[in-house]
């Protein structure tokens, strides 16, 4: 008969504490990346382990859990494709068993034959489900433990502590994901015009207290009815789809892309002054301009149209409505000027070709 595992009264009392406090840091994130990131680093310091990472779903749609890029400490192999699909045996298993296992003990019930390589290759310590609603949303893995005098074998009440956590971690990727849904524009995939509102409204006051400018940037696709009339809607959602692929990639992941409706974008760009905003700005309609969208054998090649706006640190505050209109002034204009052009709010604010447009001083940026 094993030894029964005696706990001090003390340090349950602490974990619980900690407990408490770890819920409450998942409910106070909403967002995505910052939630995920902040799951691995508390688990981390939980579990004393030198590093962590995630298997997630990257779409609202997808059927495939994938290695998310917020990974620390893991070495990761380039000939693996760090993908886990949820028709595959270890996702069951883990569903099913809903506790954390060590890679001995999942090869052990799954079989030698089973390829669980995108997990063995990171060689980690222990093996966590994020189950939600009797339904597994991800994977978590912990990687090398740290040895402080008692070894690095997980004790059985360090596994139930951790699958607490777990728990409480799966419910917030829950809400997270829901969140997504019920904010994010589900053909472009970028967020809806009152989410971003809301947020722009939260990140002009934060610039101003902390003296940092904001800018915006607001895009139109020139004469997108052609494409509508011509091709048909198919063709149109086609144009969108790429449009908006484009902008998402052509800013930062701390920035915000909207579609704000019909053929209509506007980005949110943090800590980013008028000039470097029309160089973003400017970056993307000459990405734009360059791409053909391929479409039943035809080529497509769309222009947009761009207006920016910036609030400075001695900027008065004033709501996320009234900056986007001045944004959309300058959007007018430029369409008003011939179009496939951008411009901004200040006249005194030019693009200026000679800036090497390779620099990347825009992600460089602090938040």
């Amino acid at each position: 008969m094993s030894k029964k595992e005696t706990i001090p009264v003390e340090r349950r009392i602490f974990d619980l504490e900690q407990t408490l406090e770890i819920s409450k840091s998942f409910s106070s994130v909403l967002e995505f990346s910052p939630l995920i990131e902040s799951i691995l680093y508390i688990c981390m310091g939980q579990m004393k382990v030198l590093g962590a990472g995630v298997f997630i779903a990257k779409d609202l749609d997808s059927k495939t859990l994938v290695l998310d890029d917020t990974y620390t400490g893991l070495d990761t192999d380039a000939s693996i494709c760090y993908k886990i699909e949820f028709n595959h045996p270890l996702v069951k298993l883990l569903q099913t068993t809903a506790a954390p296992l060590t890679i001995k003990e999942l090869v052990k019930k799954l079989g030698s034959t089973v390829d669980i390589s995108p997990l063995t290759s990171l060689n980690p310590s222990l093996i966590v489900p994020l189950i939600a609603q009797n339904k597994l949303n991800g994977v978590l893995v912990l990687g090398e433990r740290i040895d402080l005098g008692n070894g690095t074998k997980y004790s059985k009440y360090e596994k139930d502590h951790i699958n607490t956590i777990s728990a409480l971690a799966a419910i917030s990727i829950r809400n997270s994901v829901l969140l997504e849904m019920s904010t994010t524009d589900m053909m472009t995939k970028l967020k809806l015009k009152h989410y971003f509102f809301s947020i722009l409204d939260t990140k002009i006051g934060n610039a101003i207290e902390v003296g940092v400018p904001i800018s915006i940037a607001m895009f139109d696709i020139d004469h997108f009815k052609i494409f509508n009339d011509t091709y048909g809607h198919a063709c149109g959602d086609v144009v969108l789809i790429r449009v908006a692929e484009i902008i998402k990639e052509g800013v930062r992941s701390k920035d915000m892309a909207c579609r704000y409706g019909g053929e209509e974008f506007v980005t949110m760009l943090y800590n980013c002054d008028g000039k470097k905003a029309l160089k973003v700005a400017e970056r993307i309609r000459k990405t734009i301009e360059n791409e053909e969208i391929e479409y039943k054998g035809n080529s497509l090649h769309v222009t947009i149209s761009g207006g920016v706006a910036t609030l400075n640190p001695d900027s008065k505050a004033i709501s996320a409505e009234a900056f986007t209109d001045i944004a959309d002034q300058a959007l007018y204009y430029s369409k008003e000027h011939g179009r496939n052009q951008v411009n901004h709010s200040n006249k005194d604010i030019v693009f200026e070709p000679s800036i090497d447009d390779e620099d990347d001083d825009d992600d460089e940026v602090e938040d």
